[in-house]
């Protein structure tokens, strides 16, 4: 058997600790803390921004096409398998168009375009549609519609996921914080708990923030051929509020994630919606923390967005921090340098759910065992219609 130890179960190790549990061979443990979706994968929305954002190449634009493309079917493979229901809205992304301009409409039509030929759906709403689908917003402004797009639970998604990799044999332990990494005489890697230390034929480090104590532990001798360059991961802060209405904003039958300004209302059905968030950076100096007036900001933003919400009853408010990375582009899924069975699959930002499902896929790769999403390795970035 194949020892995997995967370090962190927010969204993107229990993904990893999932798929991998589908491949024979395999012993895996997943090692945390705390009890899953305790980060910042608790705190998120869970809104698939996949064919409405504007990457449309390269990398950024394969691991969210992989990600939604597997989302279809992940979620009702859960369901069926742990009995579990998971909130998946599958009625779209409008995203308001605040500040229209010629340019910006022709971007977006270019847009358009490019994402009729990779087989998804963008539409292009004017003012007399926007205020004909969704009555209760207030900006006489166009938007674009994605009917294809997403948003999901992300601590619901987590738990099933977990659920289902214990029925397939995952061990997981929220007992067991990492402080160190080593390596046996072997060569092979070692994780320092509490409890002792553990040997693994493979590591995967999905711990967020966590994750760079746990590779700064670790001397590797100097190679002047791979110069190390230390993994460093910077947190942001973000807040978000669940609120309660009567009834539902707008049409009924119609409730899509609404955005605009960077500000997300995420319909959770029954009158209730998820408001956020708010992005927070570090100050030069002094501690990161909450700070009420921005979260009142995003607040005030999304009353402004649709005036309704000024008779919303506050049902609880929280915040979560996002690694993002320091000195390369988000995410970092690679080899540790110079501990080629260590894997990183960490600092996601704000897209950690988003790419969850195609981090776990390239992790599958780096560890030799094939991947599973074809698209991954497709250069152009064209798949088969959702």
């Amino acid at each position: 058997m194949i020892r995997v130890l995967v370090v962190g179960c927010g969204i993107v190790g229990a993904t990893i600790a999932y798929e991998l549990a589908q491949i024979p061979g395999l012993q895996i443990t997943v090692l945390d803390r705390q009890p899953p979706a305790q980060g910042s994968t608790g705190a998120a929305l869970g809104v698939l921004m996949g064919a409405i954002s504007q990457k449309v190449k390269g990398r950024g634009w394969r691991l969210r096409q992989a990600s939604m493309l597997r989302y279809e079917t992940l979620i009702p493979e859960l369901e069926a398998a742990t009995g579990q229901i998971i909130p998946y809205n599958r009625q779209g992304i409008l995203l308001l168009r605040m500040e229209p301009t010629e340019a910006e409409a022709e971007r977006w039509r270019s847009l358009l375009t490019i994402r009729q030929r990779q087989g998804w759906s963008l539409e292009l709403w004017d003012v007399a549609d926007v205020q004909r689908r969704c009555p209760h917003l207030a900006p006489p402004v166009p938007a674009v519609y994605s009917p294809d797009d997403r948003q999901l639970h992300p601590a619901r998604l987590t738990a099933a996921l977990v659920a289902a990799a214990q029925q397939r044999g995952v061990q997981f332990r929220w007992d067991a914080p990492v402080t160190a990494l080593h390596s046996s005489a072997t060569g092979t890697p070692q994780l320092q708990t509490p409890q002792g230390l553990i040997e693994a034929d493979w590591v995967i480090l999905a711990a967020g923030l966590g994750t760079p104590p746990i590779t700064q532990s670790y001397e590797a001798p100097p190679d002047p051929q791979a110069p190390h360059t230390p993994l460093m991961l910077g947190p942001v802060l973000g807040q978000g509020m669940a609120v309660s209405l009567p009834h539902p904003l707008g049409d009924p039958s119609f409730q899509p994630v609404i955005t605009g300004n960077d500000i997300h209302l995420v319909p959770l059905g029954h009158g209730r919606y998820w408001v956020g968030a708010t992005v927070e950076f570090p100050p030069e100096t002094g501690e990161l923390v909450a700070e009420a007036a921005a979260l009142d900001q995003v607040w005030n933003g999304a009353i402004a967005l649709c005036p309704a919400l000024a008779q919303a009853t506050l049902e609880r408010t929280w915040s979560g921090l996002r690694p993002r990375p320091a000195n390369r582009p988000a995410p970092v899924i690679d080899y540790f340098p110079g501990f080629p069975h260590v894997i990183l699959a960490t600092g996601h930002y704000r897209n950690g759910v988003l790419l969850a499902p195609a981090t776990a896929d390239r992790v599958r790769v780096l560890m030799g065992l094939g991947d599973r999403l074809e698209i991954l390795k497709d250069p152009d970035g064209t798949a088969p219609s959702p």
